[in-house]
């Protein structure tokens, strides 16, 4: 199998013999059904190894389906999975199907595996032996054929000394390891990984790419990353957003790299789905990404402007540059009354607009990026830059229930 064929389908970045190891395991295990488990740190890429082990598959016709179970409520985990009975609990107003019926034939990737609860591990480890389950509130046993792929940043062994995994269930899903190697393992990728975050940016929000100069490169490629390929990304995208110069020099760069892994003036963040962000994060997150946005409309009020001043302007485009600068309060909007001078004594006046709170910041971007995305959770959490189960955590906060 070309290895080159398989890292341009999937957008893999980097040539380390680590990684093309990695590669090699997962092609040769995908024409099987074993079971394989995916290990690693957070932000390394695991994801990509159950996408790639089903698209080489026999199974690459049917279902693959994707479960973030550190996502997913204690509650709620095993209706997931397996579904449920109509009435077998509170709000259960139909059966309905779960991840491992609706994927019969085809492939389940268990991301978190190590966040399942203990009763939903036993119910797992029968799925793996026998290929049977059982519906919530249900005593009819059923039949499925899927090939589970899971993933863990977890050091399962040491889960399994604490009783927080089930050791029959480990070596179930163990059958074929897979290791990701951390980003600092991979040093000769990191620059090429870089330059590739940061001409994303610069082609998403049409501003000029960052370069680094060479003590900024050396810097880079011997720094530790703990939050590896995430972090890196989270650093490109920091850096191209905040600063005016387009090299970056090792005394800049230095700002954006936590010493010891904690936050520094300008933050790193390296949130991830089994370690929630911290609110402070979350909130930071949500102010780089306006500020992207800002950029990006800045960059195309400049761009109308000129056609206006030199006078190929139409009218759709003079309307539009109008409405971007009623939103910023520049120009008063066509509705609003702009008091003649000597009658502001006697005309009504206006309260000046209350300022929103934090929280009602958060929300608003919240339901706006749901929104937008009709209510796919995944989506919206990629948008916001932040995790799934964060975004869920904060739902939960703030209470949203409808979007």
């Amino acid at each position: 199998m070309d290895l080159l064929a398989v890292k341009q389908r999937f957008g893999i970045i980097g040539n380390s013999d680590a990684m093309d190891r990695a590669l090699e395991i997962a092609l040769r295990v995908a024409p099987t059904d074993l079971s394989v488990l995916v290990t690693g740190e957070s932000g390394v890429g695991k994801e990509f190894f159950p996408q790639i082990i089903h698209a080489y598959s026999a199974r690459k016709h049917h279902k693959y389906i994707a479960v973030n179970c550190g996502a997913i409520p204690e509650g709620t985990i095993d209706s997931e999975l397996f579904g449920h009975e109509k009435g077998s609990f509170t709000g259960a107003t139909e059966a309905r199907k779960g991840y491992f019926e609706e994927a019969d034939g085809g492939t389940i990737f268990l991301d978190e595996v190590a966040e399942l609860p203990h009763s939903t591990q036993v119910r797992l480890l029968r799925v793996l032996q026998t290929g049977e389950f059982i519906r919530v509130g249900s005593s009819k046993t059923q039949k499925t054929n899927v090939r589970v792929v899971a993933a863990t940043n977890i050091n399962l062994q040491a889960a399994i000394r604490e009783g927080r995994f089930r050791e029959d269930l480990y070596y179930r899903l163990n059958t074929v390891p897979i290791y990701v190697p951390a980003l600092r393992q991979r040093k000769e990728d990191i620059y090429t990984l870089f330059r590739k975050f940061a001409a994303d940016v610069a082609i998403q929000y049409r501003m000029p790419p960052i370069t680094l100069d060479a003590q900024a490169r050396a810097m880079l490629e011997d720094y530790y990353w703990r939050g590896n390929i995430r972090q890196l990304k989270n650093v490109a995208e920091q850096i191209s957003a905040i600063e005016e110069s387009r090299t970056i020099t090792a005394e800049v760069l230095r700002r954006y790299l936590p010493e010891d892994g904690s936050q520094t003036t300008v933050p790193v963040l390296v949130g991830n789905g089994s370690q929630p962000h911290a609110s402070g994060d979350f909130e930071r997150e949500l102010l780089y990404k306006m500020l992207f946005d800002m950029r990006s409309e800045i960059s195309e009020i400049k761009s109308m402007l000129h056609e206006i001043l030199a006078g190929r302007s139409t009218p759709e485009q003079a309307e539009r540059i109008a409405g971007f600068l009623q939103a910023a309060h520049v120009i008063p909007a066509p509705q609003e009354q702009v008091p003649a001078p000597g009658y502001a004594e006697s005309e009504e006046v206006t309260e000046p607009e209350r300022e929103l709170t934090k929280e009602e910041v958060l929300r608003n971007a919240i339901v706006k990026a749901l929104r937008k995305h009709n209510g796919r959770r995944k989506e919206a959490a990629k948008e916001l830059f932040i995790s799934e189960r964060t975004l869920y955590r904060k739902i939960k906060e703030l209470g949203i229930n409808e979007y």
